[in-house]
């Protein structure tokens, strides 16, 4: 069989067929951890293409018989303290102050960053404690140290301008350490307050890769962000019994997003937690189906 050589042009079309090819094979995708103990109950409804769904929660089910001490301590099939030993309580000095925040997983050359932003009353401390919320950033944490990744949990002055630059520093040292890492942020109840206001940032806002907001709050002052230029996914998880931060709420920005995008569809999903109340979302999230899907659609 005589062998043709190939037009430039055609050269050309292979030579990105192949790196697009290799580009997507190479795409991080996180390696399952306890995924039938994590995963969503039944779903009793979706819309919007599957963006928008609502999930079966029950308080019997999904806290008392999946938890040892209710709300307390959970069955130790839950989770795999083994990840302490990546685990350090760290401190970094910033202009901005000291910023505590305690690191699970490679501090260096991380493939992916993900931080979690407390609520009020809250710290460091609450964003890896591997036996309340039902083991969920037990799992979190195991999902990172298991992947090349990299979990953040920090403390901050307060949820303004000040407690956004903290955490904004923080991104911005450990984004130094791995350039090539996709950033995570999620925030719960009021910390979602920094979500926004790191999302409005000319720094993260450019360099955020998806942010979760989870029983937490809205702000319409996103849509003319620099995050929601580069349509950076936005996951909500929301309880439909959540008496500080009303779901309807919520829902009508969620869907404020679709309708502000039509020309092209903004990668959002919305989980509604049916009876579910305040902590419901951190508790329930599926950390590696909503981290997967963001991986799949970040900038």
């Amino acid at each position: 069989m005589a062998i043709r050589s190939l037009s430039p042009l055609h050269a050309l079309l292979a030579a990105t067929f192949v790196l697009c090819v290799a580009g997507h094979a190479n795409a991080l995708e996180l390696k399952p951890f306890k995924d039938d103990l994590f995963a969503y109950p039944a779903t009793l409804s979706s819309d919007s293409n599957g963006a928008y769904t609502v999930i079966d929660y029950r308080e019997m089910r999904d806290i008392n018989q999946r938890d040892e001490v209710p709300e307390k301590r959970v069955h130790a099939q839950y989770t795999d303290t083994g990840v302490r030993k990546v685990q350090q309580d760290l401190l970094l000095k910033t202009d901005v102050g000291d910023v505590r925040h305690i690191a699970v997983g490679k501090t260096q050359g991380a493939g992916i960053i993900v931080l979690y932003l407390h609520g009020q009353g809250g710290s460091r401390k609450q964003g890896v404690d591997d036996f309340t919320f039902g083991g969920n950033f037990n799992r979190l944490k195991n999902l990172m140290a298991g992947n090349g990744g990299l979990y953040l949990s920090p403390d901050f002055t307060d949820f303004g301008d000040k407690g956004a630059a903290q955490v904004a520093a923080l991104i911005d040292h450990y984004a130094e350490q791995s350039p090539t890492a996709k950033i995570f942020v999620a925030c719960g109840s009021m910390g979602g307050a920094l979500c926004w206001k790191l999302a409005a940032r000319n720094d993260t806002g450019r360099r955020l890769d998806g942010l979760l907001l989870l029983g937490s709050l809205w702000d319409d002052s996103f849509l003319a962000s620099p995050a929601f230029r580069r349509h950076v996914p936005v996951f909500f998880g929301q309880g439909s019994h959540d008496v500080v931060f009303p779901v309807a709420d919520q829902e009508a920005f969620f869907r404020s997003i679709i309708a502000k995008s039509k020309a092209y569809p903004y990668p959002t999903h919305f989980v509604r937690f049916e009876t579910g109340t305040h902590g419901t979302p951190i508790r329930m999230v599926d950390w590696r189906g909503t981290l997967n899907w963001m991986l799949s659609k970040a900038p």
